[in-house]
Formats: structure tokens, sequence, C-alpha cells
């Protein structure tokens, strides 16, 4: 037989029935105060611990979701400058590439024009029609006639002496030769002009 299989020669006692000194009893009574301090006060000391730990980890915690929240808000002013940098360079690249589509329809319009001007009935439907679609899209025919001569707007090709009434506004434009246009405001190609004075 098995050491394991025999019973326990002392069965353990039950609370009542262990008998205490009296010595031992008043001397335990006098040490559960003392005791009770003690653990009062560790634990007090260990809370104080935890709660010293506790706020560290929330500062540090909060640091770090300052720092989080920095570089989130420092990425979200960097999108919206690219985003922004983008839809400009876009738009950029959407009026350059319109403003060489009409560059290359100006000769239609000056064999247009031309023909206007040998048969204005038959001609005139279809350049209105051209103009009106391109002055949708930006393109504007700049009236010189009877302006001040601007260099930034026209190019003199022929000069005729003025009527001597000598008003002082400088030269005129008398007749334009070359129609000039304006894209979105900015001269696509400046005028040929006839200037007086």
């Amino acid at each position: 037989m098995s050491d394991d299989t025999r019973p326990d020669p002392t069965p353990p006692l039950a609370p009542e029935e262990v008998v205490l000194d009296d010595d031992l009893t008043s001397e335990m009574i006098r040490l559960r105060p003392l005791a009770a301090d003690a653990v009062a006060t560790a634990d007090a000391t260990d809370l104080a611990e935890a709660e010293g730990a506790l706020e560290l980890d929330i500062e540090a915690v909060l640091a770090e979701r300052d720092s989080f929240k920095d570089i989130a808000l420092r990425l979200q002013a960097d999108f919206d400058n690219y985003r922004r940098r983008v839809s400009v360079q876009q738009a950029d690249d959407v009026q350059r590439a319109t403003g060489k589509m009409a560059e290359a329809l100006l000769p239609v319009l000056d064999a247009c024009e031309a023909a206007f001007l040998q048969h204005p009935g038959e001609v005139e439907p279809i350049f209105n029609l051209l103009l009106v679609q391109l002055k949708k899209q930006g393109l504007e025919t700049m009236n010189l006639h009877e302006q001040p001569f601007d260099p930034n707007l026209a190019e003199a090709v022929l000069h005729e002496e003025g009527d001597g009434s000598g008003s002082g506004a400088g030269p005129m434009v008398s007749e334009v030769l070359r129609s000039g246009y304006t894209w979105n405001g900015r001269v696509l190609r400046a005028a040929m002009v006839k200037v007086r004075g």
C-alpha cells in the first residue's frame, strides 16, 4: 500500500477547538490594533505610491496625446496646403491648355474675319457663333479703334500724321489692321494697328 492512500494521523482542528492561553489572547488583542494600523499605513503608502505612479502615467499619456494631436494638426495643415497647391496648379494647367487651344484658333478667327469683310451675310452666323463660344471660355476681342495707343495691347505697324488739333492726348489708333485678343484678362495676341499723331 502506498503512502498517499494512508489517512492523516492528525486531522486539522476547527477554530473552536483551538485552546488559547490567556496571555496569548491578551497579546493578540493588544497587537490587533497595531496590525490594523500597519496594514492601513501600508495600504495608504501603497495607495499614495499607486496614485503618484498613476498621476505620472496620466501626465505621460496626456503629453503623448498632445504630441500626437500636434502631429495630426501639422499633417492636416500640410495636406490642406498640398490640396490647395495642386488645385491652383491644375487650374493653371487648364488655363494654359485652353489658352494654347485659343491661340491655335487665331488663324481661323483671322480667316473668318477676312471672309466676313468680303461676304458679311454668309459668314456672320458662323463667325458670331465661334466668337460667342470662345468668349464663354475667356476670349475677348480688343476694341482699340479711336482709343489711345497702348504698346502693351497693340503693335503700331503704320503711322500717319495727326490733324494738328494739338489735343496733347498722344497717339491714337486710327485703324485696326489685325484684331487683338485677350484670354482671361491676359493679352493673347497684340493687335496690329495704324496710329495717328
